[in-house]
This record gives structure tokens, C-alpha cells and sequence, in this order.
């Protein structure tokens, strides 16, 4: 067994004040390989960070772990570490590989077992429209893109590796998966095994508790989907089986409104899913110093108050930027546009201001201009009040940006 932290409790002192924080985090995404070989922790003064065993694993972690999708800082991601989060995850696709590399570069001088290390990959062939695979959706394929997020991640092992992206039944327990990933696994080259959904949930949940397979899912889980409980239902199940329940999407979109002057209290979403104890841990995205020391206050508090109360009552009660993935809208469309895609790009472009992520589904999707604007009314009714024609004008004009303007 690889050692990890394993104590109910865990004290650790930031060295960093803000004001040293910001200093040395002048490094962005231009020079973010600072120097790593002295990464020390040391103890944060009377902290009492609340821990949760992941599943049947022999992983225990403090509530909170760090997404890492939108950070390019090391110098953010270094400051996490030394406050006490261990857990960082990534995918095979974040920032084009960028992602794994900066953590490959940071980590590299630090003990393996005191970070857990998750990365996400996915075949070749996925029709983002139906999620359905294709031919070329192959073992070999998966293997080939682990192989390099290893490389990238100057790692010989991962603590868990992700079937990414996965939205029904079939792919996720198609037998060429099941067997490229059983093989990771054999070899030592992920220590666990996880898929991740963020479209209907519910029946992906239901799949890795019948596969026998899975040690652990990775899922959207926020206060806005309006399917929430039935989600919540299959993660009891499945914690109740032994399966680890890892928390994403937990900001609902980060923002109400497309001009971000109505923010999500991320702090009250996250303590919302965090209350529910077969949520072992969440990744929420943190880009900002701020973001960081607000999440790391939830992992010793996860009691609501009234005024975080009063305010998700009343966001849910408003539209925003969160698409449930409900696929209702699919049949509606007289174009049969994928629209519950279109609306998660429009969510990146306008929520985290991820026009990267957006491009790529723009891209995958085969959006070219307004898909829209040659129809005189709209004829898809949105469960969740979204004006989907306008939305789809204004997400879609990022398919006429360059690629690499989008970065």
C-alpha cells in the first residue's frame, strides 16, 4: 500500500501570506515551471480539515480537492498543496496536454505517496452528439493516450484513471473499454479505476454499480439540476456498494447571467453537495488565490447558513448557465441540433470563460456560423428557461475564432 495521510484529522500551516502568494504567482501560463525542489508542507494552526475515505479504496481525502482543468499557475497549484489538499485532477485533453504537463513538472520532486494524482481518457470515435462509439473506439486507443499522459505527468502510475465523458449504459460497459482499462490497472499503471458523467448521470451511476469494475465515479452534482435527488439516490447506492463518489460541476455554471454580474455563493454550492456524506470528495475548479482560500475554508465547515440557504433557494429559482443534460430539447429541434452540447459550450464561454473547451465543442460538433439564423422561430421549449436560439447566436461565433486565439 502506497503511503497516504491517513489521519481523522490534518493540521497544516500556510507559509505563504497573500501578499508572498502573489508574488511568487506572477508566474501564469507563460513560465509556470518555478522551481519544485523544495515543496515542503508544514502545519496550518488549529485547521480541522474534514476527511472522507473514497469508497472501498485505501484513499482518504480532505472534502475539498483541487480541479485542475483551468489552472495554468503552478504557483496556485503549489500553494494548495502546501496548504493541504492532495488530491489533483486532470485529463488527457485539458489545455491540449498542457495540464498534465505543469503538474508532471511540479510533482516530480515531491514524494509520490503524499499526492493523489487522477487523469481522464477517452477513445477515438465518441459522437458527442449521441455519445455513442464508433469503430474506431478502441483499446489500443485508450491505451496509446494514457500512455502519453503518463510521459506528460513524468509519473509511472496514476491513483486513478478515468473513463472520461461517459453518458449511457453501453459505453461504459463496452467490453474493449472494460479491458483496456482492466489492463491499466493490471499493470500498475492506475491504482483505481473511474468513469465520469456529467449527461444522464443517473443511469452511468446505475452502470458501474452493475459492472462489478468501477471503483470510482466521478459525477456532475450541483443544487441547479433539477434531477439532483435521483442522482443523489444512485451515489448512495453506489457508496453503499463500495464505490468512491468523487463531486464535479458543483458551481452550477459559477454565474446566473451571461454578463457574470450575478455569481453563484460557490461557497454555499459547495457546501450543498458536500452534505451529503456519500460525496466523498469534489474537484472544484480553482483558478484564483481567492477561490482557493474559499474552498479550503469548507473543508473545515460545511454548515450552511441562513443567508447561503436564502441564496440557493433563490438561484434556483432563476435560469442560468447549468444545462442538465436532460436531452429534452434533442427531439424539439427541427435542425435535430445537438443543443445540450451547444448549451455546456455556452456555459464555458459565458460561466468559466473556458473559449478553449467551447472551440473544442464548437469544433467536434462541426459548428460553423449561427446554425439558427435562418430560422424564423425557435421550436425548442427548454425545461430550464433558456432562450436556446440566442444562446446558440452567441456561442457559435466563437467557430470563426482561430483556434489558437482561443487559448
Amino acid at each position: 500500500m502506497i503511503g497516504l495521510i491517513k489521519s481523522k484529522t490534518m493540521r497544516r500551516k500556510t507559509y505563504l501570506n497573500r501578499r508572498g502568494f502573489l508574488k511568487s504567482s506572477v508566474i501564469g501560463a507563460a513560465g509556470a515551471f518555478i522551481s519544485t525542489s523544495a515543496i515542503a508542507r508544514q502545519p496550518k494552526d488549529d485547521a480541522v480539515i474534514i476527511k472522507r475515505r473514497l469508497g472501498k479504496t485505501d484513499i482518504e481525502l480532505p472534502v475539498v480537492s483541487f480541479g485542475v482543468m483551468r489552472s495554468d499557475n503552478a504557483a496556485l497549484v503549489k500553494s494548495a498543496y502546501q496548504m493541504g489538499m492532495v488530491h489533483f485532477d486532470t485529463a488527457h485533453g485539458y489545455q491540449e496536454g498542457r495540464n498534465e504537463t505543469m503538474l508532471g513538472e511540479l510533482f516530480k520532486s515531491v514524494p509520490r505517496g503524499s499526492v493523489v494524482i487522477a487523469t481522464k481518457v477517452y477513445p477515438d470515435d465518441i459522437d458527442r452528439r449521441t455519445g455513442e462509439m464508433g469503430p474506431g473506439a478502441t483499446k489500443e486507443s485508450i491505451l496509446t493516450r494514457f500512455d502519453l499522459s503518463l510521459q506528460r505527468l513524468q509519473m509511472k502510475y496514476v491513483d486513478i484513471v478515468y473513463f472520461h465523458g461517459v453518458s449511457n449504459r453501453n459505453v461504459a460497459l463496452a467490453p474493449q473499454m472494460l479491458e483496456a482499462f482492466d489492463e491499466l490497472k493490471k499493470k500498475g499503471k492506475a491504482r483505481y479505476v473511474g468513469m465520469s458523467t456529467h449527461n444522464n448521470e443517473s443511469d452511468v451511476i446505475q452502470a458501474a454499480i452493475d459492472s462489478n469494475f468501477y471503483d470510482v465515479v466521478l459525477t456532475a452534482i450541483n443544487f441547479k439540476q433539477s434531477h439532483a435527488d435521483k442522482i443523489k439516490e444512485k451515489i448512495a447506492l453506489a457508496a453503499e456498494k463500495g464505490i468512491g463518489i468523487v463531486a464535479m460541476k458543483t458551481m452550477a455554471g459559477g454565474f446566473m447571467d451571461k454578463e457574470r454580474q450575478h455569481p453563484v455563493d460557490c461557497k454555499a454550492a459547495l457546501k450543498w453537495v458536500l452534505q451529503d456524506t456519500n460525496i466523498h470528495t469534489s474537484i472544484p475548479g480553482i483558478v484564483a488565490y481567492d477561490q482557493l482560500m474559499q474552498n479550503f475554508s469548507v473543508m473545515e465547515n460545511l454548515e450552511l447558513t441562513e443567508e447561503e440557504k436564502a441564496h440557493l433557494e433563490e438561484a434556483k429559482l432563476e435560469a442560468g448557465l447549468y444545462c442538465d443534460g436532460c436531452k429534452e430539447c434533442l427531439g424539439q429541434c427541427r435542425k435535430h441540433l445537438p443543443v445540450n452540447e451547444l448549451m455546456r459550450a455556452y456555459m464555458y464561454t459565458y460561466g468559466y470563460r473556458q473559449y478553449e473547451d467551447a472551440g473544442s465543442v464548437l469544433a467536434d460538433l462541426g459548428i460553423a456560423g449561427n446554425p439558427c439564423g435562418d430560422c424564423d422561430e425557435c421550436t425548442v421549449n427548454c425545461q430550464k428557461g433558456f432562450h436556446v436560439a440566442s444562446r446558440i447566436a452567441d456561442v457559435s461565433r466563437l467557430s470563426a475564432v482561430p483556434r489558437d486565439l482561443l487559448v
